[in-house]
């Protein structure tokens, strides 16, 4: 089952890697199984946000949770 409480602590383990190169994430909702965050700190408006965002964030939590479609940036 698709939680909030997963989602938020799968975000949890990969903030450690966002914060070594002064960026960030933040869980704003999750919306059917579309995982909606927010990027902060160098990776807001990083030219590699997009590339963070799919193959690394969603990769990574696809790979956990299977029955998320998407993760999007708000």
């Amino acid at each position: 089952m698709l939680t909030e409480e997963r989602v938020k602590e799968l975000l949890e383990a990969i903030r450690p890697a966002l914060q070594m190169d002064g960026g960030d994430v933040e869980f704003v909702e999750l919306k059917g199984n579309v995982v909606y965050i927010r990027l902060m700190g160098a990776c807001n408006g990083c030219p590699m946000a997009t590339l963070t965002l799919k193959e690394g964030i969603e990769r990574y939590m696809r790979e956990k949770l299977p029955q998320i479609d998407g993760v999007e940036a708000v």
